[in-house]
């Protein structure tokens, strides 16, 4: 991203050096008179190296940003199951490990309500015309798949791959969906081309990180292992050091000793290797959520798995939670082994139990297992505001419902108070006041920070949030505006216009000067959501009043060019206030005939 800074001081900002700002591609200049001749060089000014010193980079450091904000997306549900959408945020209550808490933002979202104007810009004027939506090709969903092939068997991967090509081939136009893969080796970025999501899903076949021994007959499972090392536990410690002895010391008595520590290393080992495959999974999580952080419109990322464990790794999935609730990434999860059944006899990929005593309390072991690898497809649906769906072998119905957002849900958020930064878990539990009987789905808890964030890095982040997001925020006084002109039938220049009330932002007086920073990010994408260019600006008030009055009255207008080919493009603008710390957003569908 390409970072300018420009200092407006003085008199007016149509003053600024017109050479500064073309190297910057861009253009500041106000809709006011000129100022008076004197003041026409702001490097004449006998103040100016002083002002330049005032309005150092230290300004970007007294962004008071909370970093310790709670973000929460709930969805509330009637007795018959249908999502609520009338509540408002006097009707909801957090606790925050059983301490009530003031929530410092409320907003209520609709699934599947997009808010992008498709126009063409009027060539050079830059006057709007009435907007179109006949040729508008700018993508406004998109769905990532992940498919957990590190985990997921041959018959059940099959299943979920038949179902989601059913699914996709009904995507809409203004659809994108993409395949990613746990493994990382069958993927392709979000496309509509039905052809390329095709081969994908053909291409898809199990990958297990690790494989049994099935030469052994004394076997530790993942759960047992947890159970054993983590937990504890006397009889699955029992359990496995009896297998040990008959597997290994023919059921001889005297090596129960030798038993006991090879059931407890071999556990050891199992545990290792299943924190490794499940880590690796959330990792993957954690990457696809960065990579829908980056792209505009509506986001859900579709977990496609049979579940796993996640033992002692808490911290992992509620970080995947926070960081998809900041980047407006709505989790869903689909169990891809259906409405299953577990084998009496066990699975035949595994040795036999050496015991009848063996066999019943692994049969036990295995029935709880497959209910907990699930809990983490749950954890990761609800926290987010997504849907998890499970028991049901009619996985393209799983494909559908999972592809979409609730139709109603709301997004709150609160502050802490007092906040220990010592790195601990405290549940977070939500309510409605109002009477009646609902259910909520939210997050259960957050981890508490281990330390202070930086001020700038966490405004910068902000910003970044702002742009990628789907929201249009009107909290300053700014108005977008789009324009071009064709140099020749295969290449224009779109200029976004960025106009700016001045008087109606929060100046702060210092030393007789009316001073803010206002930092403005343009961007483009492609109609399938990549980024192409983003230019960003720091504007750095110090405004004398009689400017203000005089020269201001109308406002500024930033403009920032972009050199494009013909085609449908998305515009994004994020404006930032350093004094009011608030933020504004709006997006632009345009397309370039």
């Amino acid at each position: 991203m390409l970072r300018t800074s420009i200092i407006v001081s003085l008199a007016a900002l149509s003053l600024v050096s017109p050479l500064a700002l073309v190297r910057a591609q861009s253009e500041a200049s106000a809709t006011a008179p000129a100022a008076s001749p004197q003041t026409a060089n702001p490097n004449s000014h006998p103040e100016s190296d002083k002002t330049e010193e005032i309005a150092s980079r230290e300004e970007t450091t007294t962004f008071k940003v909370n970093v310790n904000l709670v973000q929460l997306r709930v969805v509330v549900r009637d007795g018959s199951g249908h999502a609520v959408g009338n509540l408002t945020k006097d009707d909801f209550e957090i606790f925050d490990n059983r301490k009530p808490q003031s929530i410092a933002h409320f907003s209520a979202e609709q699934g599947g309500e997009h808010k992008l104007r498709t126009h063409v810009p009027d060539e050079a004027s830059g006057a709007e015309q009435a907007p179109v939506t006949a040729g508008a090709e700018v993508a406004e969903k998109y769905v990532g798949y992940l498919f957990d092939d590190v985990h997921l068997n041959f018959g059940d991967l099959a299943q979920a791959r038949q179902a989601a090509e059913r699914y996709l081939a009904s995507l809409g136009a203004t659809d994108r969906a993409a395949i990613f893969t746990t493994s990382g080796q069958t993927e392709v970025d979000f496309t509509d081309d039905r052809t390329k999501l095709h081969d994908t899903l053909l291409r898809l076949q199990p990958r297990p990180i690790t494989r049994t021994n099935v030469s052994n007959c004394f076997e530790v499972t993942y759960y047992m292992a947890d159970l054993i090392e983590n937990k504890h536990d006397p009889q699955a410690t029992e359990l496995a050091t009896e297998d040990a002895l008959i597997c290994e010391f023919n059921g001889d008595n005297r090596m129960r000793a030798a038993a006991h520590s090879l059931a407890e290393q071999t556990a050891a080992q199992k545990l290792e290797l299943g924190r490794q495959e499940s880590h690796v999974a959330l990792t993957v999580v954690n990457d696809v959520i960065r990579r829908m952080a980056v792209i505009p419109g509506q986001r859900n990322l579709v977990l496609v798995s049979p579940g796993f464990l996640t033992p002692q790794m808490e911290a992992e999935y509620e970080s995947a939670i926070d960081r998809a609730l900041r980047a407006q990434v709505v989790i869903s999860s689909l169990d891809a082994r259906g409405l299953y059944v577990l084998d009496p006899n066990g699975d035949i990929s595994h040795p036999p139990p050496p015991s009848a005593v063996s066999m019943g309390m692994k049969q036990q072991y295995a029935t709880t297992e497959a209910s907990v690898s699930a809990d983490v497809l749950q954890v990761l649906a609800e926290g987010t505001g997504g849907t998890f769906y499970r028991n049901s072998n009619d996985l393209e119905q799983g494909f559908r419902r999972t592809s979409d957002t609730p139709e109603h849900s709301y997004v709150l958020a609160f502050s802490p108070q007092n906040l220990k930064l010592d790195g601990s878990f405290h549940s977070i539990k939500v309510g409605v006041k109002h009477p009646g009987k609902f259910s909520l789905q939210a997050r259960r808890g957050y981890f508490a920070p281990k330390h202070v964030g930086d001020p700038a890095q966490e405004a910068k982040q902000e910003i970044e949030e702002a742009l990628f997001s789907q929201d249009e925020v009107h909290n300053l006084p700014v108005q977008l505006h789009t324009q071009f002109f064709k140099a020749s039938e295969a290449d224009a220049k779109l200029t976004v216009l960025a106009h700016i009330d001045v008087k109606k932002l929060t100046l702060k007086k210092v030393d007789g000067r009316n001073r803010n920073e206002l930092t403005i990010v343009s961007a483009l994408f492609s109609g399938n959501g990549n980024l192409i260019q983003g230019i960003e600006k720091t504007i750095t008030m110090r405004i004398k009043d009689e400017t203000l009055e005089k020269h201001l009255g109308s406002g500024i207008t930033l403009r920032t060019n972009f050199d494009v080919k013909p085609g449908s493009y998305l515009v994004r603008l994020v404006v930032r206030d350093a004094e009011a710390q608030m933020v504004s957003a709006e997006s632009d569908a345009v397309r370039i005939p």
